[in-house]
C-alpha cells in the first residue's frame, strides 16, 4: 500500500520546526537516509574494507534509478553529477557533419557550459531564446537547423519550474536525425519519468534534490543501441569489462551505460541515494503529482489574488513542482523567510518556492504569510 503524504511528511524530520520549500536545491533529509548512512558508517567500522557490499548499494542505486525511470539498470551508469553525465554524452558525438548542440536558457548553467565546452572540438552551440515563462516545441524548431546533432532540454526549468513540452521537442528532434538530451534533476522523484514514453536518447538526474539523497552521486540513462562517434575519453577501471581484473594495459569498454563509468564511486552517496528512492518507490507517483499539483495551484491562486508577481507559468499544464515569486532582491527576501523557519530557493530575480509530497496546506500557509509580510516594509 502507498504512503499517503502524511505518511510519507513524518519521515523528515525537518517539518518539526521548519518548511522545508527548497527541494529544488536540496532534498530534506528523511529518517531512512539517516540510517543508510549510519549503516554505511558501521561497515567501514566493522568490517574495515567492505567492497562487496558497498558495491551492492551502488548497483541497488542504479536499479532503482531505472526502475523510476522505466528502464533497464544495463542502460544506466553511474556518475558523479549532472555535468559529468552531460560531459560523457557531448565527449562521444561526432561535430564533423552535424555540429549544432541546441540548448535553451532554461537549461541549468552548468549543463549548458559543457555543451560550451565542445567548442575547440568544432561544436557550436545555439540557444533557444527564453520567453517570458515557457518555450514550445515551434520556438524549438523556429532554431533547429540541418546541422543540429543534439537537442538538449530539461524535464522541468530550474529558473521558474517551466514544464517544456520533451516528448513533442524530442519527436521534433528525431524527424531532424538529432538525439535529444534531457536533464531531469528539477523533476524526477515527483514528476513521473517514463525514457520510452519521452523517447529520448539520453537522461540525466541526480539524487540531491526530489530524489532524497546526498550530493555526489547522479545517473545517466543511454538509450541502448545507439551508435557512438567516440569511446568515452573520460574513462576509469569502473567502465572495464572486469574492473577488478586491475589490468593496466587493456582498454576494454563494458556494455551497455556502464562504458560511460569512470573511477571508484561515492559510497556514502550511494547509501543516500539508494535510501531515498526506496522511499520514493513508496509512494504513487500519480498521487504524488496530483498533491504537488494542487499544492502549487493554492500557492499560485493565492499569490495572485494578493497582487504578487509571479515568474513561474500561470498554465498547471506548463508548471512543474514549483512556484517562482518575482523579487527585487530574491536573496533578501529568502534570508526574511529563513528567519522565520520558511526555507525557500532565490535565484536571480525570484525567489523559488519547490514541493514536494512531503509539503502540505501548512507550509503553503507560511510561505504566503511570510511573503506577504516581507511586501509590508519591502519592494517586490
Amino acid at each position: 500500500m502507498s504512503l499517503t503524504a502524511e505518511a510519507f511528511r513524518s519521515h523528515f524530520p525537518i517539518f518539526q520546526d521548519k518548511a522545508h520549500l527548497c527541494s529544488c536545491s536540496e532534498g530534506a533529509l528523511s529518517d531512512r537516509v539517516m540510517v543508510a548512512m549510519s549503516e554505511f558508517m558501521t561497515s567501514w567500522r566493522v568490517h574495515g574494507a567492505p567492497w562487496h557490499a558497498w558495491m551492492d548499494e551502488v548497483d541497488a542505486a542504479r536499479t532503482l534509478f531505472a526502475d523510476l525511470i522505466h528502464a533497464a539498470p544495463e542502460d544506466v551508469a553511474v556518475v558523479s553529477c549532472a555535468s559529468e553525465a552531460a560531459y560523457h554524452v557531448a565527449a562521444t558525438l561526432d561535430y564533423a557533419e552535424r555540429p549544432v548542440i541546441l540548448t535553451s536558457e532554461f537549461e541549468f548553467p552548468s549543463v549548458a557550459h559543457v555543451w560550451l565546452g565542445q567548442q575547440p572540438r568544432g561544436a557550436r552551440v545555439e540557444f533557444v531564446p527564453a520567453g517570458d515563462t515557457g518555450m514550445t516545441a515551434d520556438d524549438v524548431a523556429q532554431v533547429m537547423g540541418e546541422g543540429t546533432g543534439l537537442v538538449s532540454v530539461p524535464l522541468v526549468s530550474y529558473r521558474n519550474g517551466m514544464r517544456p513540452p520533451v516528448r513533442e521537442i524530442a519527436k521534433l528532434a528525431h524527424s531532424r536525425g538529432a538525439r535529444v538530451f534531457v536533464d531531469a534533476y528539477q523533476g524526477a522523484g515527483v514528476m513521473p519519468v517514463d525514457v520510452r514514453d519521452l523517447d529520448c536518447d539520453y537522461l540525466a538526474s541526480g539524487t540531491l534534490k526530489y530524489l532524497l539523497g546526498a550530493p555526489g552521486i547522479a545517473f545517466l540513462y543511454v538509450r541502448p543501441g545507439l551508435d557512438l562517434a567516440h569511446e568515452p575519453p573520460l574513462t576509469g577501471w569502473f567502465a572495464r569489462q572486469e574492473p577488478f581484473a586491475f589490468d593496466p594495459h587493456l582498454l576494454d569498454y563494458a556494455p551497455g551505460a556502464r562504458r560511460f563509468q569512470t573511477g571508484t564511486p561515492a559510497i556514502p552517496a550511494a547509501f543516500a541515494a539508494a535510501a531515498g528512492l526506496r522511499l520514493i518507490r513508496e509512494i504513487d507517483p500519480q498521487e504524488s503529482l496530483r498533491h504537488v499539483l494542487a499544492l502549487g495551484d493554492s500557492l499560485q491562486e493565492a499569490f495572485l489574488a494578493a497582487g504578487i508577481a509571479l515568474h513561474s507559468p500561470a498554465d498547471r499544464s506548463l508548471r512543474g513542482p514549483q512556484v517562482a515569486v518575482l523579487a527585487e532582491d530574491a536573496e533578501d527576501l529568502a534570508a526574511f523567510l529563513a528567519g522565520r523557519g520558511v526555507l525557500v530557493a532565490p535565484r536571480g530575480r525570484a525567489i523559488r518556492i519547490s514541493l514536494h509530497y512531503y509539503n502540505d496546506l501548512t507550509d503553503v500557509g507560511r510561505v504566503l504569510e511570510g511573503v506577504l509580510d516581507y511586501r509590508r516594509g519591502h519592494r517586490l
